[in-house]
């Protein structure tokens, strides 16, 4: 652990998100209309990095955008956002990414990433990253770049001793065995129910499907509940933590928030209890706001509604089998 800010390495996607707000979502082969059209600065990697300097953490970032209009508008995001461009790739001549998001009455979203050049990264950008990840007290990483570029960053990682913390989202790549091998190689899992099925979790509730996990290689999982909170495992306990009622406006940055605020709370090295109930707060405070990267919270956010006493405080493992399932 160093002093100072936590130090966090994020190396990830950036997109354009287009959204628009129905009534409801579509149904298969339905057709319905949206609001006006909303362009936004997104991206897992990108919404990550910028939420955990939000957080106040010190974050080096590994991306790449095109020379488009799309790109520069991306980039000037980033930097208004603190974080230094210099690890941020502008590609001529191709085409940035970009995700047409639908969100709902209630809040709920459905997203199509389109991956333009956050396919481009390559092994070689990681190696030339490695002073940065070296020097770092975590590595953050989720699955919206190519799944070797993931690997080599984990491997860099794991030899330099930094904590792993993979969010594995998407989990629906076709390549099971490389997905596997990420699994194996973090220390911290994070998914949501759908990515935690998708891996193969099993068990009668939540608890014991993150427990299955751990099996795979992580010492940690973390397996987030939407409107039911999250669980988290790791090898001495097991952490429910319900989740914080709020006026949800959309849920967008809600996951980006989580993963970045766990992050920088493991990196900081939070007990996991606090570390999760920290996320979880986080995560339900950028559901109040507009967009992913604008509705991203500050730690002083967080901190002061729970200081306030606005979120409730939830401890170690609970014995309502309601919780876990």
């Amino acid at each position: 652990m160093t002093g100072g800010p936590t130090k966090i390495a994020v190396i990830g996607s950036i997109n354009m998100d287009l959204i628009t707000k129905t009534t409801r979502l579509p149904r298969i082969g339905e057709t319905v209309l949206g609001d006006r059209l909303q362009y936004r600065s997104g991206g897992k990697g990108a919404n990550q990095a910028v939420a955990a300097a939000r957080y106040g953490a010190d974050v080096a970032f590994l991306g790449a955008t095109g020379q488009d209009g799309f790109g520069r508008q991306l980039r000037a995001a980033l930097a208004s956002a603190g974080l230094a461009l210099d690890d941020v790739r502008s590609l001529p001549g191709q085409t940035s990414g970009a995700a047409f998001i639908v969100v709902d009455g209630a809040g709920d979203n459905m997203i199509t990433a389109i991956p333009g050049t956050n396919w481009s990264l390559t092994s070689q950008d990681v190696d030339a990253f490695k002073h940065r990840l070296a020097g770092a007290d975590v590595l953050l990483v989720q699955l919206e770049i190519p799944l070797p570029v993931v690997l080599a960053a984990i491997r860099l990682a794991n030899t330099a001793g930094v904590l792993v913390v993979l969010n594995a989202a998407p989990a629906d790549h076709s390549d099971r065995r490389e997905l596997d091998q990420l699994v194996a190689q973090c220390d911290v899992l994070l998914v949501n129910e759908t990515e935690a099925d998708c891996l193969g979790a099993s068990g009668a509730n939540w608890v014991d499907k993150a427990r299955s996990l751990t099996a795979r290689g992580p010492e940690t999982v973390v397996i987030t509940l939407g409107a039911a909170g999250a669980v988290a495992v790791d090898g001495a306990q097991a952490v429910f933590q319900p989740a914080f009622q709020v006026e949800v406006v959309d849920a967008i940055g809600a996951g980006d928030a989580f993963s970045a605020a766990l992050a920088v709370e493991l990196g900081r090295q939070t007990p996991l209890p606090d570390a999760v109930r920290l996320a979880c707060a986080a995560g339900a405070l950028a559901t109040t706001g507009t967009g992913g990267q604008e509705a991203l919270p500050s730690y002083s956010q967080v901190e002061t509604w729970l200081g306030e006493g606005i979120l409730p405080a939830f401890g170690p493992e609970t014995t309502r089998k309601e919780d876990q399932q």
